[in-house]
């Protein structure tokens, strides 16, 4: 009931007040109904609050609420609206009855729905149930599946002390849909059967909205594509169903690199330096892919390293992944490695993968003992999840790799430097840990964890068995390969703003450590370190660029390092 004096009309609303209320806050009454906007001395505005409060109420399941309208005087020219509530008892859900559920349907469907039973008639959690219920269709092969609230029949218990509903649902599967076609857009260098086999969905299969939400991410982490757009479903004239994907694809071929001369003096003669990458994927759109690296770090030390990867062999989800690697240390010695990988896909973000390498090394002087003349073969397993949403700029998943080897170690010279004591048949154990975590804190701005370990375990190793880290893709802030150790670990954590998808501008903080134990050859050593800073990648048609400026812990900034990478994801 509205109770509006005689002299309101003369007199200027200036307030509001809410009485009675104790299920809501004061502030959600005011957010139904605006009341910071309102005006309130106009007689509409008025009915509109009422309206406004008893609907929302029964959205909640307040259907015998009760709410006034009175104006009191403050003074001869303003006047306070005061809206009394009388929330009243909610009413409870009775019972649910069913109708056109098949019994194939029958028990999940009523699972959804039990956990309704009981509870306040809350309008949107109900359509929260109801939306499950589709759900359930939808993923069934059911796209098209209704469900439909048939009447409300709203009752007193048996003491009339308790306010229930019952209500009746219609539902109605109508045609069960089967992928009959699948129908691929805008590919003009990719083949249709790479992208039907990594979406996770085949021909005959039933439609499911789960399976097709997940196509494009499933599809971006090949690395191929610049964008891949929600799938489509429908039915064609002839009365098939059409799965239809569109994507674009990117540039998967690059090229970087950068080659210096030091010239000579008196004393040395000159010698080139720089670097070399060449990415080659998706090879005559097939996801084949090879990669090639030369660098030079200085006069002495160099690396070179070739992969190549075949996937699906046969048609099954086994890839096959093969390596070249060679570095020369300074005048010490070369170190060469020839690897290989067979990894089983066993679902869309799990494999595990066999690892094989025989690796050999030999020092560059025979008559002063550096390291010994080694070979080596070494076995190991590898156990990867991957649920990132892309695989150069996730906003969202973790990446989790986690490999054992078993490494058997033969030392066959220099002879003048092998003693009796001398144990010729080595073995040794690495453990590596990768983890990565996601997660987007607000649009366009996201978080990046990352934690690394490895471990070498055994008694007899050489300074060329230990594992070395630093610089531009571990620790920033510090030279490339500064660090080595036995033992080592980094933790990566950056704030991104992303400029576009695979654009953005980041700080960082990183940490590392290392532990070098002490052995005929090796001085003890441990440390912990620290680096920070800000950068910059972007997206070019050569791959990823990425360029930070970082300071190590300590350091003051004339005596920041500037980190510039290609990453080109093999």
């Amino acid at each position: 009931m509205v109770i509006i004096s005689g002299v309101c009309y003369s007199q200027k609303i200036t307030a509001l007040e809410i009485k009675g209320y104790n299920n809501f806050p004061e502030q959600e009454y005011l957010n139904w109904i605006n009341g910071n906007e309102l005006k309130f001395h106009s007689r509409q505005v008025q009915d509109t609050i009422k309206n406004k409060l008893a609907s929302r109420l029964a959205d909640h399941g307040y259907y015998n609420s009760e709410v006034d309208l009175e104006i009191n005087n403050i003074d001869s020219s303003n006047s306070v609206l005061v809206i009394n509530i009388s929330e009243n008892e909610p009413t409870y859900i009775d019972k649910i009855f069913y109708e056109n559920l098949d019994s194939a349907d029958s028990q999940a469907v009523s699972s959804i729905f039990s956990y309704s039973s009981g509870k306040i008639f809350n309008k949107l959690e109900f359509e929260e149930a109801i939306n499950a219920a589709l759900d359930y269709y939808e993923n069934g092969g059911n796209p098209f599946a209704s469900v439909v609230i048939k009447s409300l029949n709203f009752h007193s218990d048996s003491g009339g002390s308790e306010s229930l509903v019952d209500i009746h649902l219609k539902f109605s599967k109508k045609q069960t849909s089967i992928i009959d076609k699948i129908k691929i857009k805008g590919n003009s260098k990719t083949r249709d059967y790479v992208i039907i086999r990594n979406s996770g969905i085949s021909l005959g299969d039933r439609y499911s909205q789960e399976k097709l939400d997940r196509i494009p991410a499933l599809l971006n982490r090949l690395n191929i594509f610049e964008r891949v757009s929600e799938p489509v479903f429908y039915f064609n004239a002839e009365n098939e169903g059409v799965l239809e994907i569109t994507l674009t694809e990117k540039e998967t071929n690059s090229f970087d690199g950068i080659v210096g001369y030091v010239p000579s003096n008196k004393s040395k003669s000159g010698f080139f330096t720089g670097f070399i990458n060449l990415g080659l994927r998706n090879l005559f759109g097939t996801e084949r892919s090879a990669f090639f690296r030369w660098q030079k770090e200085d006069r002495e030390s160099q690396e070179l390293e070739i992969r190549y990867r075949e996937p699906w062999i046969f048609g099954f989800a086994v890839n096959i992944d093969a390596g070249l690697f060679q570095r020369k240390q300074d005048t010490l010695y070369v170190q060469r490695r020839v690897e290989g990988s067979i990894e089983f896909v066993a679902a869309e973000e799990i494999s595990a993968s066999f690892l094989v390498a025989a690796e050999s090394t030999i020092p560059s002087d025979s008559d002063k003992f550096i390291v010994f003349n080694s070979s080596s073969i070494q076995t190991g397993a590898q156990l990867k999840i991957d649920t990132r949403n892309d695989i150069i700029s996730p906003s969202s998943g973790l990446f989790f790799k986690n490999s054992y080897k078993y490494n058997s170690k033969k030392i066959n010279g220099p002879k003048q430097f092998l003693a009796g004591s001398t144990n010729e048949d080595i073995t040794l154990q690495l453990i590596e840990l990768d983890f990565s975590y996601y997660f987007e804190i607000f649009n366009r701005q996201i978080i990046s964890l990352e934690i690394h370990g490895k471990e070498l375990i055994g008694s007899d190793f050489e300074i060329s068995d230990l594992f070395k880290f630093g610089g531009t893709n571990t620790l920033r802030g510090y030279r490339e390969n500064q660090f080595f150790g036995n033992r080592i670990s980094w933790f990566n954590s950056e704030y991104r703003y992303l400029i576009e998808r695979s654009t953005f501008a980041f700080l960082f903080f990183d940490m590392g450590y290392y532990l070098r134990k002490q052995n005929m050859q090796i001085s003890f050593a441990e440390e912990t370190m620290l680096g920070y800073g800000f950068g910059l990648k972007i997206e070019s048609g050569l791959g990823i660029i990425g360029v930070s400026f970082a300071l190590a812990g300590g350091d003051s900034f004339s005596e920041g390092k500037i980190h510039l990478g290609l990453l080109n994801e093999f």
